[in-house]
């Protein structure tokens, strides 16, 4: 007679070899989403205050003219502009930088949950997620686009 074949022990040396593929959970995705706004917000915040330091400590001094409507200079018009003016070592470009993190932020978050949702294998949430983040995009790239 055969005796039947023995079954793999899985304490043996072989054991190690084997890989497993740690399992994406929903309360994953939501920490590593909830940590990306907690610290893009945060480090926004901390972003605007430095550059609202190095503004105060420049202009404490003028007076302002409310009477004289004067827009946002051009440089911070575009982020060319925003990272020359953090080059330069100016306020604003900072404060500027900062509002720009801010809003890039759920940007972020959506990308993420992208990434999640494909770990996941969620096809559905995936497509949705992708629609939501091309209209994020082409409101705030754009809009101004002619077809």
């Amino acid at each position: 007679m055969n005796a039947p074949a023995a079954a793999p022990n899985s304490s043996g040396p072989d054991s190690s070899r084997l890989k497993t593929r740690p399992a994406v959970t929903d309360y994953g995705i939501e920490v590593v989403l909830g940590n990306v706004l907690r610290i893009g917000v945060v480090l926004s915040a901390a972003i605007v205050l430095f550059g609202a330091c190095i503004y105060i400590s420049r202009h404490a001094h003028e007076a302002a003219n409310f009477k004289i409507f004067q827009g946002e200079p051009s440089e911070f018009r575009t982020i060319p502009g925003v990272i020359q003016s953090v080059r330069n070592g100016r306020g604003r470009g900072w404060i500027q930088l900062g509002l720009l993190l801010l809003i890039a932020t759920p940007v972020a978050r959506v990308v993420f949950s992208v990434a999640g949702f494909i770990l996941e294998r969620d096809r559905l949430y995936v497509a949705f997620t992708l629609i939501v983040l091309a209209v994020l995009l082409y409101s705030l790239l754009g809009s101004g686009l002619t077809l």
